[in-house]
């Protein structure tokens, strides 16, 4: 029964860490309407999370009651701050499982080699006896992660791949006690330990790769401004937080202070740095009766801001809101592992429980029909298929690291092996997203130390470039006192009795914005003109990504007098102007069209577009906010990375297919050899690992793979 859709609703979000695969997201979101408080459901996959719109008499504890009633452990979010993120808690609980596991496995298996050799009688059991002293408190310990999540598919009627996985390792450890206890001849605790090691190796490096995906739109919210000076009636003013911000109040914003909300300028002009919503480096100028927005900075000069939006109602967090939309998309990916794990448990349940059947018919007893029903569990427990991806996945994601792209998320290397087309974002990520001099050569080396000494004294972005600027050729600031800036004006000192200013070009020969002028005593000495420059590479890594069959073109929000040099010269189209919903308006074409888009930008405007994209990618300049949204980071100058992610990507699919049919070929010789009795669980326990090893190593073929 759903809920009444006449009632108020309000919205919460819930961690689910036990979100495993496609089944999870369909059972969640079917299944948590059937509460009547309870209208809607959403799961983010890669986040592990889900939102949900429910009544506002809808308790937490309630809420948590019909995740439970699904078999999931949920904890709501944002109800209690200073509570450990239990995703994270969960990453740590499986490697100290893999860390126990794996010493037990080294010393069973020690014990196991006397066994092995031929020790018979007393000393056999003494050995037995000391395995299970072992590998009985390690499978109680490391056994725990599969163990709860067989239990809440079996307790709610339904099954997963842990349900074959406890079976196997319980059954094992019992027989394996009953043989040590009998005085009989095999114990199987050596490859209880093993199975478990292996198995919790790969469940490991499944979640350390989902988990670098963890982060969320949260960043984006901390670009704005913690509070505002709000002037009273009689011009005094007085700090209010930005939770406590209201339209109609008017907010006095000095120079060098980022917004707390949107607003009207109604006093004072400035320019304002729009870069982390537009991309554009060039600060715009500002006047009365000019909107402005949260999270933007404002440069130069005091100004006066009547507010018309403020918390939830401003355009960054408009844009925090697209990004959890446009992410949901991305969440349904199914991939190819999860693909495979529907038919998977099914199948290795009818196996074993008609192996024991069809023996106990031809009259071998219990005890021999479940030996061979536990060989037929742990030579198909799922070792090789749960390390086919997450094996792959991470020697490419450490391959790539060497060439400084960072991969957050193993599924993303699948969706990137998938696009077929890319758009990108001009500033920042085809560009290098700072102001350049262009012509610091042209400037008069006598001039060029003075230069230093005002540029150095400023942080103004254009300063700041001309520091770097003439820094690289080695020059030496000269002596100046009294520095001082001006707001709007620029930075002015003392030098031998003259005024040397360094600012607003005051000759109409600038022609640009981004230009600036050094003069003495009123008199012009330079202008320099700047340009955000195009990646040294960026015309190659177009043609490149051409030559994967792979379709470029810019989607900037910037004007198109800034954005067509830089399409003539990479010979793509550009689409200019594009405002968060563009961006996401032309992805939605693009995948309506049956393409699969790679976006690449570094902006809070890209942040939506990022997360909307079948995959994405960001420069390791880019915002929190784009860095957080999109599912690689890209390190250092060169736009080059992204052609080596994408052709790494393909190579990590070829690869994972055939780990998948490696794992699928030993099953089909040795599932046959353990039903018709061939296969102790401990032989089964060994072929298991070794199609482990065989998997890993095939993967370990991706090392050489980058170039």
């Amino acid at each position: 029964m759903s809920v009444a859709t006449a009632s108020p609703l309000v919205e919460r979000d819930f961690a689910v860490p036990d979100i495993r695969c496609a089944g999870c997201i369909s059972k969640l979101e079917q299944g948590l309407v059937r509460d009547r408080r309870i209208a809607s459901a959403r799961v983010n996959f890669t986040e592990k999370r889900v939102h949900i719109a429910c009544t506002p008499d809808a308790e937490t504890p309630d809420l948590v009651g019909a995740f439970a009633l699904l078999g999931f452990e949920a904890h709501p979010i944002g109800d209690a701050p200073g509570e450990s993120d239990p995703e994270a808690a969960s990453s740590r609980e499986l490697l100290r499982a893999v860390a126990v596991a794996g010493f037990a496995m080294m010393n069973v298996m020690l014990l196991s080699v006397s066994v092995w050799s031929g020790a018979e009688g007393a000393t056999r059991d003494l050995f037995h006896w000391l395995s299970a002293a072992i590998a009985l408190p390690t499978v109680a310990y490391s056994g725990r992660p599969f163990f709860r999540s067989a239990w809440r598919a079996l307790r709610h009627g339904g099954t997963n791949m842990d349900v074959p996985i406890s079976i196997g390792v319980i059954i094992t450890s019992a027989l394996s006690v009953y043989e040590t206890a009998t005085h009989g001849q095999h114990a199987y605790f050596d490859g209880v330990v093993m199975l478990l090691f292996f198995l919790l190796c790969g469940r490991w490096l499944d979640s350390v790769m989902r988990d670098r995906a963890r982060g969320g739109v949260t960043a984006l919210l901390r670009n704005m401004g913690t509070g505002a000076t709000v002037l009273r009636g009689e011009g005094s003013g007085h700090w209010v937080d930005a939770t406590a911000l209201q339209p109609g109040m008017v907010m006095l914003v000095a120079a060098g202070e980022r917004l707390a909300a949107d607003g009207v300028i109604v006093a004072g002009s400035s320019q304002i740095d729009l870069s982390l919503l537009t991309g554009e480096s060039a600060p715009q100028a500002v006047h009365v009766d000019d909107h402005v927005h949260a999270g933007t900075l404002n440069l130069d000069a005091p100004i006066r801001v009547r507010i018309t939006a403020a918390g939830a109602d401003t355009a960054i967090a408009d844009i925090a809101r697209l990004m959890g939309e446009a992410a949901q998309g991305k969440s349904r990916y199914v991939r190819i592992a999860d693909r495979a794990a529907r038919f998977y448990a099914p199948a290795v349940h009818t196996l074993a429980l008609l192996a024991f059947a069809g023996w106990m018919i031809a009259g071998a007893g219990w005890h021999h029909s479940l030996l061979i029903a536990v060989a037929v569990l742990i030579i198909t427990c799922p070792c090789a298929l749960g390390l086919a991806v997450p094996a792959a996945q991470i020697v490419a994601a450490g391959a790539l690291m060497r060439v400084g792209v960072l991969i957050k998320d193993g599924s993303a290397l699948e969706r990137m092996a998938e696009v077929d087309r890319a758009l990108i974002d001009k500033t920042g990520t085809l560009t290098l997203g700072r102001p350049v001099a262009t012509d610091l050569d042209a400037v008069d080396p006598a001039h060029r130390p003075l230069l230093l000494a005002l540029a150095q004294a400023s942080r103004h972005p254009l300063s700041e470039a001309l520091t770097r600027g003439l820094s690289a050729l080695g020059v030496v600031p000269e002596a100046v006192q009294n520095i001082r800036e001006t707001p709007g004006f620029g930075i002015e000192a003392d030098w031998h009795g003259h005024k040397v200013t360094l600012g607003r070009p005051q000759s109409p020969a600038a022609g640009t914005a981004l230009a600036t002028e050094l003069a003495i005593d009123g008199d012009q000495l330079a202008t320099i003109r700047f340009a955000d420059q195009l990646r040294p590479d960026a015309r190659a890594a177009i043609d490149a990504l051409a030559a994967e069959g792979i379709d470029a073109t810019i989607l900037s929000g910037d004007r198109a007098e800034a954005v067509a040099p830089v399409a003539r010269e990479l010979g793509i189209t550009a689409q200019t102007g594009m405002t968060p919903q563009d961006k996401l308006a032309a992805i939605a074409r693009h995948a309506g069209a049956g393409h699969r888009v790679l976006m690449i930008g570094d902006g809070l405007n890209d942040g939506p577009a990022l997360a909307a994209g079948h995959a994405s990618m960001a420069p390791g300049s880019a915002s929190d906010a784009g860095k957080n949204a999109a599912d690689c980071i890209f390190l250092g100058d060169r736009l080059m990375p992204v052609v080596q992610t994408v052709r790494m990507a393909r190579r990590t699919q070829r690869i994972v297919k055939q780990n998948f049919a490696l794992a699928i070929g030993y099953n089909i010789v040795a599932v046959p050899l353990a039903i018709f009795g061939h296969v102790t669980p401990l032989i089964a326990a060994i072929a298991m690992s070794g199609s482990s090893l065989i998997v890993v190593g095939n993967a370990l073929r991706l090392k050489a793979a980058i170039r």
